[in-house]
């Protein structure tokens, strides 16, 4: 029959093949897991002192000291100690429930630690935590649990 419609197949497609998106959309997410870890770590590595008793806490303002001196914050290296002050200040006034975690290398003087502790508490950060390096409790060790409240007896 002349003029009538055939159902021929011309090689041209209808449909979307979702198959290679879906296959490069995966790619690109496992290539943005993977880089994300390095951009968020920019900074050198420290050498935490160990202990077993640590918990994951989360770093909003992260300050970190180093054997030579150098102190950086959310790492940015700060010109003078004081700066610390100014800006965890300029950090609480953005997070009123700012949270403060000094990461100090093992051979960091006492007094270094403690004053940019003191110019955290001057800024008025009052929830302030220490980095570590996570290990495993000596043998015998009481793990410590949940605290729970006291009851007070009448």
């Amino acid at each position: 029959m002349a003029g009538g419609a055939r159902d021929e197949d011309d090689g041209t497609v209808t449909g979307i093949n979702v198959t290679p998106l879906v296959d490069i959309t995966l790619v690109l997410l496992i290539i943005m897991m993977v880089t994300a870890k390095i951009i968020v770590s920019q900074a050198l590595p420290l050498e935490l002192p160990k202990a077993a008793t640590g918990q994951q806490v989360q770093l909003v303002f992260g300050i970190e000291v180093r054997t030579s001196g150098e102190v950086t914050i959310d790492g940015k290296a700060i010109a003078a100690d004081t700066d610390v002050l100014d800006r965890a200040k300029e950090a609480l006034e953005r997070n009123k429930d700012l949270k403060a975690v000094i990461r100090a290398e093992n051979t960091v003087p006492h007094g270094k630690i403690m004053r940019v502790l003191d110019l955290l508490r001057q800024a008025g950060v009052t929830k302030i935590a220490f980095g570590i390096t996570p290990v495993a409790a000596e043998p015998g060790a009481v793990q410590p649990g949940p605290e729970t409240p006291k009851k007070e007896e009448n």
